[in-house]
């Protein structure tokens, strides 16, 4: 493990939020593996922890630490730490979020807070965190998990579906005003993804058939994977993707085209 800063140019520093599970961590362990310094943000710490020892276990370098990201305070703590032990961030992937299933009309007003504040408002508070250091070091790669649900809508879904349709203006906008400071800002809205969130989705009948019944109609043929993911968002922090910007990045077999 690294004990000072390192160059942020020549080794890239990464926030993945979100890191220690599922998605967030197929993405942690690919940038670790492209030979980013990694700093996995979960709200469970041992979860951030054990992802973290694994990548360094691995040959990599990353530290684990405890964020919600809807505690602003917290999180500009954190980034600090981050920035003292492993350098100044230029590549933010945005993957932290909470999912919800109910009919609209019983949605209350603390459901729906919730998921806004994290989904939508906290991806506000991690760019507002992160960019200063991207500005200042002329370059920087912003990824933002949506979901497909954003560009579709589901039924039972509304508050969820609302945040990640944020998430997607939020980029857009975000891409327009950063662009010309050296930094991108793109989305990728995850389809049919097989995580533990979708297994317990499936598990309280909220997926109608089942996994397989939907993997089925998908037109490559089965479901997606987080490595899916994590191979997308590999491409989008490069220096090879400096003129992919603004992007819905569509990762969905084929399901929304």
């Amino acid at each position: 493990m690294n004990n000072g800063p390192i160059d942020g140019v020549s080794t890239r520093i990464a926030i993945v939020t979100g890191g220690g599970s599922g998605i967030g961590r197929a993405i942690a362990e690919r940038l670790a593996t492209d030979g980013m310094n990694v700093a996995v943000f979960d709200r469970d710490n041992k979860s951030a922890e054990t992802v973290a020892a694994k990548i360094q276990a691995d040959g990599g370098t990353a530290l684990g630490y405890a964020v919600d990201v809807s505690d602003r305070l917290r999180l500009e703590g954190v980034v600090d730490d981050v920035r003292n032990a492993l350098g100044p961030a230029t590549v933010l992937v945005n993957n932290a979020g909470v999912t919800g299933f109910e009919p609209f009309l019983k949605i209350s007003i603390q459901t729906w807070n919730r998921l806004l504040d994290v989904n939508l408002t906290g991806t506000f508070h991690c760019c507002q965190t992160v960019l200063p250091d991207m500005i200042a070091a002329r370059w920087g790669r912003i990824v933002n998990i949506s979901s497909s649900g954003g560009q579709s809508g589901n039924p039972y879904m509304a508050h969820y579906v609302a945040s990640k349709a944020g998430v997607i203006g939020l980029t857009k906008a975000l891409a327009l005003e950063f662009g010309p400071k050296g930094v991108t800002v793109n989305t990728i809205p995850p389809g049919f993804i097989d995580t533990p969130l979708l297994r317990a989705a499936e598990s309280a009948g909220q997926l109608g058939e089942g996994v397989d019944f939907h993997a089925a109609r998908t037109p490559v043929r089965r479901v997606g994977v987080p490595a899916d993911i994590a191979a997308a968002c590999s491409f989008l922090v490069r220096e090879e993707a400096g003129y992919v910007n603004g992007q819905v990045f569509g990762v969905n077999g084929g399901r929304i085209t």
